[in-house]
């Protein structure tokens, strides 16, 4: 077979849906509202051909930058040599999902506004600082109790 390189050249796995996850698109993919500004995940629903992304920015994460009828602008940096390129990628709605990726700083954020909030009422300071994990308490071990137990390798045997 002669080699090809087409727009969706080696994309046979990529594009492909998940086991038991075949047929049409949701009708809910289509009533999620996108906003400019919004983070977003670029991923191909191979049950809708029309306005798919290249392969390259299959899985790529980007912001919405404008909203179309029937899809949505996204910027997205792609890395060209030594510099990063910001591209400008329509995609039908079919291909995109809101991004999971800020959610953990988000609640943080609240959380910490409601820690403030309980810490400022009670007329106390609170640190809210994240910190890293610290070494282990150190402690001592009884011997009295624990006996040492000296391990030596087991001759190779056979049994069948």
């Amino acid at each position: 077979m002669p080699h090809s390189y087409g727009y969706r050249a080696r994309t046979r796995h990529m594009f492909a849906k998940k086991f038991r996850k075949h047929g049409q698109v949701q009708l809910s993919r289509f009533l999620r509202p996108y906003h400019a500004g919004d983070i977003v995940d670029i991923v191909a629903d191979s049950g809708e051909q029309k306005g798919m992304h290249h392969k390259y920015y299959q899985g790529r994460t980007g912001v919405v930058y404008g909203v179309f009828p029937r899809a949505v602008g996204v910027i997205v940096y792609k890395t060209v040599g030594n510099r990063k390129i910001e591209k400008r990628v329509s995609v039908r709605v079919d291909h995109v999902r809101h991004s999971k990726c800020r959610d953990n700083f988000v609640n943080r954020v609240k959380a910490n506004a409601a820690a403030k909030h309980a810490a400022k009422e009670k007329g106390e300071h609170v640190n809210l600082k994240r910190q890293p994990v610290q070494p282990r308490e150190a402690h001592t071990i009884q011997v009295a109790q624990n006996k040492p137990v000296t391990l030596a390798p087991q001759p190779y045997d056979t049994l069948i």
